[in-house]
C-alpha cells in the first residue's frame, strides 16, 4: 500500500477516534477526554492531508517527466 494511502486510513482512523472520545467527554462530562479527543481528530485530519499533500507530490512528478521528455 502506497504510503500517502496509508497517512489517509490512519488519519481517518484517528480522526473518528478523536471525535468519539470528544462526544464521550461530553456526554460524561469530562473536559480532559474532550480535549484529547479534539487534539487527535485535528491530528487525524492533518495526517489526512499529509497524504493527499502526498498524492499531489507524485503527480507532479509524473507531469514533470512527461513535459521533460516533450521538450
Amino acid at each position: 500500500m502506497k504510503t500517502s494511502s496509508q497517512d489517509k486510513m490512519k488519519g481517518s482512523f484517528h480522526e473518528l477516534k478523536g471525535t468519539i472520545k470528544e462526544q464521550v467527554g461530553k456526554i460524561t462530562n469530562d473536559p480532559k477526554l474532550r480535549v484529547e479527543g479534539k487534539v487527535e481528530k485535528n491530528a487525524g485530519r492533518v495526517q489526512q492531508q499529509i497524504g493527499h499533500a502526498k498524492d499531489a507530490v507524485v503527480s507532479l512528478k509524473g507531469k514533470l517527466a512527461k513535459l521533460k521528455k516533450a521538450g
